[in-house]
């Protein structure tokens, strides 16, 4: 993809059919807002099950990918790009299958000698029956993003959680359990095979959860994050081996959490499509190391490529 954009057709797909739909809109219109700026002619797909004919009746240039979650992050709508032949950004099939099942993605990482957290898949109903290991630990599903569905068990806790046998969980019967890190909530962008930055998240809820990510004020960010030089650089470094362990491109951001009384560090999961607002995290380290909004979209397009 040349740096001029001027005439050269981008399609943005968006939305989606997944639980972070809405956090994928905000994401793909200040994407293609900033395509628009820069000169290239954009057509904004909602992504549905026919994106397949979709994408054959426009014949795009390259497909900007910033759906979020299961389908449009984990290999499903990769794989229907690259059966169409064209080129697209962010991570190929295998690579978004991986991150997207966190267990898998945990096991890989491991063996690159990345640190992760203890813990493994429990059936949601002995995870809801009794305490499967001694809180303080984290509840998430397998395979969704933006916190969704995650509760935190503490020692005060009279039980395990109900939440994961609810009438409206929708997200798998097997669940992974981990223990709670406590400490400062970190992200590290990776552009490409370079990490970024370190951010701090401060959430200014209880917990770093859906709300306090994507709720006004619901968190606020320290970048560079305050923390001695060896755990920033560690950060850097664990961000970029588990980057190329997975088989990552383009943009991805690693999430970590840091116990700096214990100078503990540990990488939680990595993002393939990351969110894209001006003050989301990747964005924002970008702007920090002096890469524009519209210089970071740029970049993620002239990257596209099939196969991935």
């Amino acid at each position: 993809m040349p740096a001029h954009l001027a005439d050269r057709h981008v399609a943005v797909l968006l939305g989606g059919i997944s639980s972070e739909r809405e956090v994928s809109l905000t994401s793909g219109k200040a994407c293609a807002d900033a395509l628009e700026r820069l000169g290239a002619k954009v057509s904004r797909i909602d992504a549905g099950r026919d994106l397949g004919e979709v994408l054959a009746r426009l014949k795009p240039d390259v497909v900007f990918n910033i759906l979020h979650g299961q389908w449009g992050e984990d290999g499903c709508v990769q794989g229907i790009l690259e059966t169409l032949g064209v080129p697209y950004t962010h991570s190929g099939v295998l690579a978004s299958a991986l991150a997207m099942d966190k267990a898998k993605a945990k096991a890989v990482m491991r063996a690159a000698g990345v640190e992760v957290p203890g813990g493994g898949l429990f059936d949601r109903h002995e995870v809801a029956r009794r305490h499967v290991m001694e809180p303080p630990y984290i509840v998430k599903p397998n395979a969704e993003g933006s916190s969704v569905g995650v509760f935190r068990i503490m020692e005060s806790a009279n039980g395990p959680t109900q939440m994961v046998v609810a009438e409206d969980w929708t997200y798998g019967e097997q669940v992974m359990v981990e223990p709670y890190i406590a400490g400062k909530e970190l992200a590290v962008a990776v552009l490409g095979d370079r990490a970024l930055a370190v951010t701090e998240i401060v959430s200014n809820t209880e917990f770093y959860d859906f709300q306090a990510k994507y709720g006004e004020g619901g968190s606020s960010h320290i970048v560079p994050a305050e923390m001695p030089p060896h755990a920033y650089e560690k950060a850097l470094r664990q961000a970029e081996l588990a980057h190329a362990a997975l088989g990552c491109r383009g943009l991805t951001r690693s999430d970590f959490r840091y116990d700096d009384l214990k100078d503990v560090l540990v990488l939680l999961e990595v993002n393939t499509q990351p969110g894209m607002t001006p003050t989301s995290l990747a964005p924002e380290q970008a702007a920090h190391l002096g890469t524009g909004f519209d210089d970071l979209v740029r970049w993620i397009v002239e990257d596209a490529s099939c196969p991935r």
